[in-house]
């Protein structure tokens, strides 16, 4: 089989880069992360990585890389936690992009979703079908009827990494609302900053995508702005992105990158929130 390939300034593109991130962490970090679809896939793909890999001594470049990477294995903590006493659960990845947290989580009996929008679902088709116990779904995560597609008999773990901030503060509570309705039993696993992160750290991402007026995309200053919401929505727990699930002790990370770390939780207010959904 041919690589697929992939022309520049395309949707496609814009899945690249998170995924050569995870590629240059797993290389460059090798005692704290693995990821051990990220080359693979990389290899099937004809594009010019040149101009990622001009920037892999990047310290910053560097750092973004961690940052995606730490998020992940925060979020497959989370995954594993519910697996242990949900096996076949439903293990749904919204927003998913190229992400392959689903399969690097997969315990055998648990069952895979990953949405995003149509176009991105139509490369991911294209570049990794869907495996074993494992569907692909296309959808606006706004329009709600995406929850009918999953069967979520044996419980749900629903996460959302690095996707929540390009939405606003009343779809991310009016989505949580309607997951605790239809999930009851389940967990909603999603990484939030506050607002001198989303104002400093992805407001150029945001204008990039075209959304210039950012002023009511959602950010988390206080985890008491997640509470309330619902009786059926209770917020669990909140941890550092960077340092609350595992230390940062891999030989090859350098000092600048645990202090960008620190900034993450001190400035950005990068955390890891789980809410539970009561039956």
């Amino acid at each position: 089989m041919g690589k697929i390939h992939i022309e520049k300034g395309s949707v496609q593109e814009t899945l690249i880069i998170p995924l050569y991130a995870r590629k240059l962490c797993a290389e460059q970090f090798p005692a704290l992360y693995q990821d051990k679809f990220a080359a693979k896939i990389c290899e099937s793909i004809d594009y010019d990585f040149s101009q990622y890999k001009s920037r892999e001594n990047s310290v910053m470049y560097q750092f973004g890389g961690l940052e995606g990477a730490m998020r992940e294995k925060d979020i497959l903590w989370e995954i594993a936690d519910y697996l242990k006493k949900h096996p076949k659960a439903a293990v749904v990845n919204l927003g998913c992009g190229l992400n392959m947290t689903g399969r690097t989580a997969d315990n055998g009996t648990c069952r895979i979703y990953n949405l995003d929008f149509p176009d991105v679902i139509r490369s991911r088709n294209e570049i990794i079908p869907a495996g074993e116990r494992e569907e692909n779904i296309a959808c606006d995560l706004n329009d709600l009827s995406w929850m009918d597609r999953i069967d979520a008999g044996d419980g749900a773990v629903l996460y959302a990494a690095g996707v929540f901030h390009y939405f606003t503060a009343q779809q991310i509570k009016d989505m949580a609302i309607a997951m605790a309705d239809k999930f009851p039993g389940g967990r909603l696993v999603f990484d939030a900053v506050g607002k001198f992160g989303r104002d400093n750290l992805m407001k150029g991402t945001l204008k990039n995508l075209g959304m210039s007026d950012i002023s009511g995309l959602f950010y988390v200053n206080d985890a008491s702005e997640l509470e309330g919401w619902s009786p059926k929505v209770m917020l669990m727990s909140k941890k550092s992105c960077m340092q609350g699930y595992y230390k940062l002790d891999d030989p090859n990370i350098k000092g600048i990158h645990r202090f960008l770390a620190k900034l993450c939780d001190v400035l950005a207010k990068m955390y890891v929130y789980r809410m539970e959904f009561t039956a």
